[in-house]
């Protein structure tokens, strides 16, 4: 049990530390190679999301495996609010990891900024609220 805790904290630390960079570059970028760098930030903080939520979920008794899984019962279970935001959220980091166009990084880019890193606050907020404690 105690390992379980340890692998729950360990996530996500790992999630808000690729938060915080991605937050980071957000605040950086000022030309296509800065944003093109805070989307693939994105993508890997994404993938951290995920997987924390997967972690936690299964610390909870709840098996998923996919992304959209894990970010279904993060809703259910109100780790996460506005469950369309973080599909567009997997949708765009799929977009981004299989296809390259100027406007749609562009478009992307602009959602990672403006809807997606407050999205990304919250629940790395309710995360950390909703941890076990882990025993000293």
């Amino acid at each position: 049990m105690k390992e379980m805790k340890e692998n729950v904290e360990y996530a996500v630390k790992k999630f808000e530390d690729g938060f915080m960079r991605l937050k980071q570059g957000v605040l950086l970028a000022e030309d296509d190679l800065g944003k093109d760098g805070v989307i693939q930030r994105y993508e890997f903080t994404f993938e951290l999301l995920w997987k924390a939520l997967k972690i936690f979920l299964e610390y909870q008794g709840i098996e998923v495996k996919t992304p959209r899984e894990s970010l279904k019962q993060g809703f259910r279970i109100n780790l996460l609010d506005e469950e369309d935001v973080y599909l567009d959220m997997l949708e765009d980091r799929n977009i981004t990891s299989h296809i390259y166009h100027q406007e749609t990084s562009e478009e992307i880019f602009e959602r990672i900024k403006t809807i997606y890193l407050q999205a990304m606050e919250r629940v790395s907020s309710r995360l950390r609220e909703s941890m076990p404690l882990t025993d000293n």
